[in-house]
């Protein structure tokens, strides 16, 4: 098995700190602006096949992305 990177675990803080919250918050807004650009809307979705459910994920991303160049222009 290849590593690539490597995590370091952070420990838990008693108290609160300012640097915290800030990377708290950081990782807040990185995490919203990943559900913005993911193009499928919400709901629950059954599929037959995972070949239905990779053409459709396609779809909303072709559909999504063209939008947003619409939008840009």
């Amino acid at each position: 098995m290849r590593q690539v990177g490597s995590r370091r675990e952070r420990p838990l803080a008693r108290n609160a700190s300012g640097e915290l919250l800030i990377e708290g918050a950081r990782f807040s807004e990185a995490v919203s602006h990943l559900a913005q650009t993911t193009f499928i809307p919400k709901g629950v979705y059954r599929f037959h096949s995972q070949e239905d459910a990779n053409r459709q994920q396609e779809r909303c991303l072709v559909l999504g992305m063209a939008r947003r160049a619409a939008q840009r222009a």
